[in-house]
């Protein structure tokens, strides 16, 4: 039996047929298994349009949505406009993966935006935020056909869950349209060698199907000295990086190698200073060994640091003053992490690989932002 949800947002007497009303008293229960997480921030207008899906709408400020959901693939649609005044919404799911970001409509304007999600843990969370949010219409179908690309990485990948934090992966859902799913693996502080050790690989496989993708960047951890995570750039890497390659080609998987992000580290001329090394050199090695394809993140991460220079490019880092954001009360410095800026304009070059490298047929299924 296909899965399918159907979502009517705002007052009025009745919600448009075989849908679903939603007030902002519909609060999430486990009976009726949907509904927001409490808030106070959640209103709602009717402006008596003939169209019942456009004239009603909910006003998510800072708000949750939330869905029960079997694990697996889902494509949502969400209907977001006003007949009488400009809006603007940016969506979330998960932990902050991003599919809309200041998505804008002008007044008497409506937008449908459809994107593909991959559930994992029995439920669909929508985060709502932006200056004047809407939702007018929601509808969730199960895709069986979607292709999911599976991240494997560091912390410059994963899903951060303190913002402004966020990883690039985190980001890259933004770039793509619906029937592409990103289910990301990436995990903080962990090496080509300790991903495999602690079964992060073995959660991939156990779930990747022919023609899915597997994305691969490590080296930000391979260098550090510890035994759990060291590796040898022309040795141990290589082998490493080789058993996510081959084990996901005997799967029918496609595997990319994607060579680690840049560090933000000026020279005196205002050029990037590698600190990668010959972790670059052992990746390209392997790519060529195995004839896979291989992104070179850090060649394009590198040209867009040196084009923005040194200070502009803070940025796009975990840089903060003092009181800037409520987590970091005394500021933050940090030239290896993303703030959403950062995160977006990093998964946007990953996204200008996938057309260079001609990924057929998934740079058919990227956005035109």
């Amino acid at each position: 039996m296909t899965v399918s949800y159907k979502f009517d947002f705002g007052i009025g007497d009745a919600p448009a047929s075989s849908y679903i009303q939603v007030l902002p008293s519909t609060i999430y229960s486990g009976v009726s298994g949907y509904g927001f997480e409490p808030n106070e921030r959640i209103s709602s207008r009717n402006r008596d349009t003939s169209d019942r899906l456009r004239g009603a709408f909910c006003i998510p400020l800072e708000a949750v949505f939330t869905v029960d959901l079997p694990n697996g693939c889902y494509t949502v649609t969400a209907t977001i406009g006003d007949a009488i005044a400009p809006t603007s919404t940016t969506l979330k799911y998960g932990v902050g993966r991003i599919v809309l970001h200041h998505a804008v409509t002008s007044a008497g304007q409506y937008n449908v935006h459809s994107f593909t999600v991959k559930v994992t843990d029995g439920q669909l969370k929508l985060a709502f935020s932006g200056v004047a949010p809407r939702i007018n219409a929601l509808q969730i179908d199960e895709a069986k056909q979607a292709t999911t690309i599976y991240l494997a990485g560091d912390s410059t990948v994963t899903d951060q869950d303190t913002f402004p934090y966020a990883g690039w992966g985190q980001m890259l859902p933004l770039y793509f349209k619906t029937d592409v799913a990103i289910d990301n693996h990436a995990m903080s502080g962990r090496s080509s060698r300790s991903f495999i050790n602690e079964g992060r690989l073995a959660a991939i496989l156990e779930q990747i199907k022919p023609n899915d993708y597997l994305w691969i960047q490590f080296g930000h951890n391979d260098e550090k000295p510890d035994a759990e995570r060291a590796t040898e750039p022309f040795g141990s890497f290589k082998e490493m990086l080789s058993v996510y390659v081959k084990e996901s080609i005997a799967r029918g998987a496609k595997p990319v190698l994607i060579t680690p992000v840049h560090r933000r580290k000026f020279d005196g001329e205002g050029r990037i200073i590698d600190t990668h090394g010959d972790y670059l050199l052992g990746m390209k090695e392997l790519a060529e060994e195995l004839e896979v394809p291989l992104l070179d993140l850090a060649a394009k991460s590198k040209a867009l640091y040196e084009q923005l220079g040194d200070e502009p490019s803070k940025a796009l880092f975990m840089w903060a003053y003092p009181g800037e954001f409520i987590s970091f009360p005394e500021g933050v410095q940090d030239d290896t992490h993303f703030q959403e800026l950062g995160g977006i304009q990093i998964a946007g070059l990953v996204a200008e690989g996938v057309r260079e490298l001609d990924l057929s047929p998934l740079y058919l299924y990227l956005r035109g932002i």
